[in-house]
């Protein structure tokens, strides 16, 4: 981070995961015999929240492991609130997910549960929903084709067939703030995104790339523009399904008249920019990204504070 202010919502976890058990052979024995231990469930991208009682805030609902279903997959996630309490993830089928909680309001997404969990659920969630993803499509090894099983407490697959490790992947992506002469913000609206919906431009690094040449081939691929000056902000991780977004600002390069930004009709359909002013006056006419993305992050660190619709507009989530 370049300044101490705060962290972007995601990258908000309070997890000691506890890497060096994980080749412990016996880790789930350890666990299950705990009565420190908790788990948690996710049946799809949906964590299984605890019931709310008159003033309690949202939390995930957490069993003691005895208590939980067995699960297709599990994993150790590592420590949380307390030293002495571990905690796992289980991920469960339709039907047991039916069986443990069939009022569906409480398998909640993370993007929905986030801003409302506390630092040690988000982080849980988080961590879990990446996991699950990725145990999801690496069923099968892709070098050989054959089955894979979990290994070292759910953090590595073992080719049933060579016995080769598939370990957990994550892809970068960068997205960034970019800014003119005068520090106005520039905005864009996907071609995958409802009309009046604006955010930051973003994209995934390529092969033998850095992160700073992805950042000015990213705006001139999408905005026709040159930009210089990058400078990296902070990250969080984005399980959507695994990607880690690496936020920048950059300023157009010297010369580069702001007007010149042409979007490629593509990926970005129309390109706007908005000094601090004019964005506060259009949030009438226009949807910024939700208040789990690490988009609306870096336009509230440029903007010097939260963005809030005066008419309190429905908002969306987008990385």
């Amino acid at each position: 981070m370049t300044d101490e202010g705060p962290t972007p919502p995601f990258a908000r976890a309070v997890i000691d995961r506890d890497a060096e058990r994980r080749a412990d052979p016996a880790i789930f024995d350890a666990f299950d015999a705990d009565p420190a231990s908790r788990v948690m469930l996710v049946h799809g991208d949906r964590a299984l929240l605890a019931e709310q009682v008159e003033g309690s805030a949202p939390a995930l609902e957490f069993f003691q492991p005895a208590e939980a279903p067995a699960g297709m997959l599990r994993a150790y996630l590592g420590r949380g609130d307390t030293p002495a309490r571990a905690y796992e993830l289980r991920v469960v089928d339709d039907e047991t997910a039916a069986a443990v909680e069939p009022e569906a309001a409480r398998w909640v997404g993370l993007r929905d549960a986030a801003t409302a969990l506390d630092e040690l659920g988000t982080g849980l969630f988080v961590e879990a929903l990446a996991l699950a993803n990725w145990h999801a499509s690496h069923g099968f090894c892709p070098r050989c084709g054959a089955t894979t099983t979990p290994v070292q407490a759910g953090w590595a697959r073992r080719c049933d067939q060579d016995a080769a490790m598939l370990f957990p992947r994550t892809d970068a992506a960068v997205i960034v703030l970019v800014t003119d002469d005068d520090d106005r913000l520039l905005l864009g609206s996907n071609a995958m995104w409802e009309q009046r919906r604006f955010s930051l431009l973003a994209g995934f690094v390529e092969p033998g790339e850095s992160l700073e040449d992805a950042v000015v081939r990213e705006i001139h691929e999408e905005a026709g523009l040159v930009v210089d000056r990058v400078e990296y902000l902070g990250s969080q991780p984005w399980p959507f399904p695994a990607s880690l977004m690496l936020g920048f600002a950059a300023r157009i390069a010297p010369g580069v008249d702001p007007a010149d930004a042409k979007p490629d009709g593509e990926e970005i359909l129309e390109l706007r920019w908005f000094s601090r002013e004019e964005l506060a006056e259009s949030w009438g006419g226009v949807t910024l990204p939700g208040e789990t993305s690490i988009a609306r992050w870096l336009i509230e660190h440029w903007y010097g504070g939260p963005v809030a619709a005066p008419d309190r507009s429905p908002e969306w989530s987008v990385s």
